[in-house]
Order: structure tokens, then sequence, then C-alpha cells
């Protein structure tokens, strides 16, 4: 329709190792998903910054806290697969639009909520709970939303890479949030660090509608992929779930997952506490920024140790199951630390060397749903982000839980090293990068 000014091409016969993205494309969409990611996870780690001050000036026990920021990924379960369905179906920059105004604007009226909440008396709290919920599940569409776009406008080659740098930008987000939050959070009180970094949010939002998806109307439409071209128009076909659960890979995949956003969870939500009460006169700023910086270098050594371990012929799933062993067992070996220190260098590199491993499990668990079926990653992307915020509320709830009925954080980070040992062995023995579906 001329309305929408598509434009059909015949130039040339594109296939699944081809990209529809032109280069300027990849570039705006690049920059534009990574900032959105970004902004994501800085409203997400807003309350966990703040949550001591919020909790003093309220009087919140800890585990009204753990509530609070568990209730998050409550909601974070319930949108995952919807979000890839919808995202696979009729395109996740309409989902991920959508979503980003709902949590953006719920960042910015928090303090409005947390105010009103107290005309609640009793119900304060399962008020606050309530619309931490509504934002989880608005978060919780991103991710499976960003890999159907990226399955669906990139090449089999370029795809997993291009989403592992992607997700980097939690800890871009995160460092936002430590870094100006912080800030605000010092000099101008916790209502303006929600306020302001609601409205970046919100900024992103008219960038992504009015600049990056305007341009894509004027997109050049090339009508000999049908496959992928009906998924772009809202005729996908139907997830073959069956298939899919009847693999060991599969379940390899969701568990590992799930068992490696357990640690990433816990430590996102209670590492400002952790640091607050172990040592007080840390500066906020440094706590909150310096073990995040370790995330998107580590993710991009993630990437150029895959690629050039194809270059030596390696197969896929043995580096997805090296990429992912050296993310746990590092992980592993920091939080052993973890239990036993009380030095505040020591804590702090180890904090950084936990979450800067993460960047591996980008690489690895992370993209294998692009392995294990190419054509419907967003839908299997959002059931393994499901199983993988389960143990991220119930750990995060978990771990306020223990720290209130015996005050140990080493308690809590024994539980942690736990689990990921069985997604380190779970993965180890089952997960597989070929192909399912």
């Amino acid at each position: 329709m001329m309305e929408e000014k598509l434009k059909y091409s015949f130039l040339r016969d594109l296939n699944d190792g081809q990209s529809i993205w032109t280069r300027n494309e990849k570039r705006t969409w690049f920059l534009t998903l990574l900032t959105g990611t970004c902004m994501l996870y800085s409203t997400r780690t807003t309350m966990p910054l703040l949550v001591p001050a919020v909790a003093a000036e309220r009087k919140w026990s800890k585990t009204d806290s753990g509530t609070v920021l568990s209730s998050f990924f409550w909601g974070y379960t319930l949108t995952q697969v919807l979000g890839g369905y919808l995202s696979d179906k009729f395109g996740g920059q309409k989902v991920i639009l959508l979503a980003a105004i709902g949590w953006s604007l719920i960042t910015f009226w928090m303090p409005n909520i947390i105010t009103s909440s107290t005309l609640f008396a009793s119900y304060s709290i399962p008020f606050i709970v309530t619309i931490r919920i509504i934002n989880g599940a608005c978060q919780g569409v991103h991710f499976p939303s960003m890999i159907s776009i990226t399955s669906q406008n990139l090449s089999s080659s370029e795809r997993a890479s291009f989403f592992s740098i992607l997700t980097s930008g939690s800890a871009l987000g995160t460092l936002l949030t430590g870094i100006v939050g912080s800030f605000l959070l010092d000099y101008f009180g916790w209502p303006t660090a929600f306020r302001v970094i609601g409205f970046l949010g919100l900024s992103w939002t008219l960038f992504l509608r009015y600049y990056t998806m305007a341009s894509d109307r004027n997109r050049i439409i090339n009508i000999s992929m049908p496959s992928r071209m009906y998924t772009k128009l809202g005729t996908p076909e139907t997830v073959p779930w069956l298939r899919l659960f009847e693999r060991g890979s599969f379940w390899a995949c969701v568990l590992a997952h799930a068992c490696e956003m357990n640690c990433f969870f816990v430590l996102l939500s209670w590492l400002p506490t952790y640091f607050h009460e172990n040592f007080p006169h840390a500066k906020g700023w440094v706590v909150n920024m310096i073990p995040w910086l370790a995330l998107p270098p580590v993710t991009f050594v993630g990437k150029l140790l895959t690629e050039h371990l194809l270059a030596k012929q390696w197969s896929l799933t043995r580096i997805r199951k090296l990429v992912q062993s050296l993310c746990f067992l590092g992980q592993n070996c920091a939080l052993f630390v973890m239990c036993r220190t009380q030095d505040f260098n020591m804590a702090l590199t180890c904090m950084s060397i936990i979450i800067g491993l993460s960047g591996f499990h980008n690489n690895a668990v992370t993209v294998n749903p692009q392995d294990l079926a190419p054509s419907h990653s967003g839908s299997v992307f959002g059931l393994m982000n499901t199983v993988g915020a389960i143990p991220g509320f119930l750990g995060v709830y978990l771990a306020g839980h223990i720290l209130e009925l015996t005050q140990s954080w080493s308690a809590v980070f024994s539980t942690a090293a736990a689990i990921n040992t069985f997604g380190w062995l779970i993965f180890t023995v089952f997960g597989s990068a070929e192909t399912i579906v």
C-alpha cells in the first residue's frame, strides 16, 4: 500500500544465509536495541539500588524488601512466551514499544505509588507488589521480542553474535543506574532517581517510534523469501512444542539458563544491600558501577572466543559447552571466596568476576534457542526465560528470608553456587547446538 510506502524488490533471491536488513538498518537497529536494553535494565535496577533508602524511610523489614524486589519476577514470568509468540507473529518492534511505554511510566510514577500505598494501611506492601508485578510483565516481553527481531532480519551466521552483544546493554543500564541513580539518591533523594530514569525510558520510546520504526516503513521488502516474510506479515507456523519437549538438549538449555539467572538475579537485586550492610563507608557509585563494568568486555571476549574456535573447526555444541562451563565454574570459585572474605576490595573483585562471567552465558545458553529452533526462536526464548525467571523470583525472595532469619550472606552465596553446579552438570551432559526444528 502506498500509505505504508512499501516497495517490493526482485533484485536477488535471499535465503536464510543472507540478511533482510541493510548495513545501515543493522547499525540503526543495533544502536536502538542496545540503548533500549540499557534503559530496560536501568529502570529494572532502580528499585534494588533505592530499596535500602526506601526501606529505612518506610520501615520495611528484610522480608518486605525481598517481597517487593522478587515480585518483579512474578510478572516477568507471565509474558515471556506470549511476548515471543506475538513478536514472531506481528513483529517484535511493536511489542517492545508498547511494553516500554508501560515500564517507563511505572518507573516515573513509582514515588507516587510508594507514597500513596500508605493510604492502604496494612495493604501497602501488597499494593506496591501488584504494581511491581505489572512492571515485570511489561519488561518480560523485551528479550523474546528482541531475539525474534534479530532472527527475522539477520542471516543465520549473524544472529548469535549480534544478539549476544545486545545483551551487554544490561550492564550499561545497570551502570547508568549505579552512576546517575547513586548521584541523584545522595543529592536529591530517591524519588528524583525514579523520575529521572523513568523519563529517560520514555525518551527512548519516542526515539524508537518516531525514528527507528519510522525508517522501517521505507524498507525494501524482498518477496522471494516466503518463509521469513510471512513471519513478518503475521502467518507463522505453529511452534512444534512436543518435538522440543522430547529433546534433552532443549531442557538442558532451559534448566541451565534458569540456574544462571538465579545467580544473576539474586546479585542484581541484593548487591546494593550487601555492600551497604557489610561495607557502609564504601562509595555507593563505586559498588554499583565497578562490578557491571566487567560484563560488556567479557561478553565481547566470549564472542571472539566463539568465532576463534569456529574458525578452528570446533563443533558449535562443543563451543557452547566450553563457554558456559567457563561461566559456571568461574562464578562458583568467586562465590566460594565471597562466603569467606571480609575485605572490601576482594568482595568487589569477586562480585565483578561473577557478574562479568555472565557475558560468557550470553554467548552460550542465551543464544542456544537460535541454534535449536531458528524459525521459532522468539517463542522458545520466551519459554526459556519464563523458567529462568522462576528461580529468579524464588531466589530473590528466599535470599531475603534467609537474611532475616540467619543474617548470613554466606548461606545466600552457597545456595547460588549449588544451583550453578546443577546447571553446569545438566548442560555439560545434555546440551547441544544441533537444530531440533
